[in-house]
C-alpha cells in the first residue's frame, strides 16, 4: 500500500514540476498534440466499423433470434471498443514518446539537472536512439497485448467479466504505461528493456500506483495531451529513486540513515548509555565470579533423617 501511494505522489510531483517550468510544459505538448490527431482518427474508424466487425466475428449468431443476437454482439462491440481504448492509451504513450523522443529526452534531462545530477546519455546517434525506443516499445506492447487478449476473453464471464476484470485491466494497463513512461530515463541509464520490466515487477505497487491514475485520466478527451509532459517528469523522478546513481544512496541505505544509530543500549543517563556516567556496569562485582550454589545445601528433613546430620568431618 505504501508503494501504491508513493507512485501516485510521483505523478503529482511531475505535474508540479512542469507547472513550475511552464516553458518545458509547452515544449512537451507538441508531440502529444500530433499523436492525439492520429489516434482520434483511428478510434473514429473503429467506432464506425465496430458493428460490422462484431457481425464478422460472430457468424454463429446469425440465426439467433431477438434479443440474444443483439445482446451478444452489443457486448462484443463494447468489449472491442473498450479494448481498443485501452490499447490506444498504451500505444498513445509509446507513439508520443517515439514522435517526441528529442523533446522528452530534453525534458527528462532538465528534470534530472534540477534535482542535482543528470547521468550522461550513451554516446549514440539519434537514429539509433529512436530505433532502440521503437524496439523496446514493441516488446512492451506485445506483452501488454497478450494480457489484453486474456482479459478480453475473461470479460465474457458473467458478473466477473463486468466487475473484476475491468479493474484488473486498468491495473495491468497502468503497469505497462509506467514501463513506457520510465523508458526515457531508463534508456539514458542504458538499462535494457527486460531489466526495466524486472525492476518494476519488483515494485509492482509503485508502478501501478503511478500508471493506473494516468490510464484513467487519459480516458478523458484531451487530458492525455495536457498531462503528458508532467507524466514524463514524474516518471523521471521515479526512476531517480528506483535506480540511484553511483553517488546517490539506494533506498534501503537512505532508510537506514534516516533511522539513526542503534539505541538499544541502556536508558539515557544510566551507566553505559549514551550520555551516561562512568563505564558500563560489570556483569559481576570485581574479583568475583557468578554466584554458585552452596556446597552443602540445607534440606528440609524430619526427625531422625540422615539429611539433618552434617557429613563426616564437619
Amino acid at each position: 500500500m505504501r508503494d501504491l501511494v508513493a507512485g501516485m505522489r510521483y505523478l503529482g510531483k511531475g505535474q508540479r514540476w512542469v507547472a513550475q517550468h511552464g516553458r518545458w510544459w509547452g515544449f512537451g505538448l507538441i508531440p502529444a498534440l500530433i499523436a492525439l490527431v492520429l489516434y482520434a482518427a483511428v478510434l473514429t474508424v473503429l467506432a464506425i466499423w465496430s458493428g460490422d466487425i462484431a457481425a464478422w466475428a460472430t457468424p454463429f449468431a446469425d440465426g439467433w433470434g431477438s434479443p440474444w443476437q443483439g445482446l451478444l454482439r452489443g457486448v462484443f462491440v463494447a468489449l472491442l471498443f473498450a479494448g481498443g481504448l485501452m490499447l490506444s492509451v498504451l500505444t498513445f504513450t509509446a507513439a508520443t514518446l517515439l514522435i517526441g523522443d528529442p523533446f522528452y529526452e530534453s525534458l527528462s534531462e532538465k528534470v534530472e539537472e534540477s534535482e542535482g545530477h543528470c547521468p550522461p546519455s550513451p554516446d549514440r546517434p539519434l537514429w539509433q536512439e529512436i530505433w532502440i525506443a521503437l524496439r523496446d516499445s514493441v516488446h512492451v506492447l506485445l506483452r501488454a497485448a497478450g494480457f489484453g487478449l486474456l482479459l478480453f476473453v475473461l470479460g465474457f464471464i458473467p458478473f466477473i467479466g463486468q466487475t473484476v476484470i475491468p479493474v484488473i485491466g486498468f491495473c495491468v494497463s497502468g503497469f505497462f504505461l509506467a514501463v513506457e513512461l520510465t523508458s526515457v530515463a531508463m534508456q539514458r541509464r542504458d538499462i535494457p528493456v527486460r531489466e526495466r520490466l524486472r525492476l518494476l515487477r519488483g515494485r509492482k505497487g509503485l508502478a501501478v500506483g503511478f500508471g493506473t491514475p494516468i490510464v484513467l485520466l487519459f480516458l478523458i478527451p484531451f487530458v492525455a495531451v495536457v498531462l503528458m509532459p508532467g507524466a514524463v517528469a514524474g516518471a523521471t523522478l521515479l526512476v531517480r529513486d528506483l535506480v540511484p546513481g553511483p553517488d546517490e544512496p539506494s533506498e534501503p541505505e537512505r532508510g537506514a540513515a534516516a533511522a539513526g544509530p542503534d539505541q538499544t543500549a541502556a536508558p539515557y543517563g544510566q551507566p553505559g548509555a549514551p550520555g551516561g556516567f562512568g563505564p558500563p556496569p560489570a556483569p559481576f562485582p570485581p574479583n568475583q565470579g557468578p554466584p554458585q550454589a552452596p556446597r552443602y545445601p540445607h534440606q528440609q528433613s524430619g526427625p531422625g533423617s540422615s539429611a539433618a546430620r552434617p557429613p563426616a568431618g564437619w
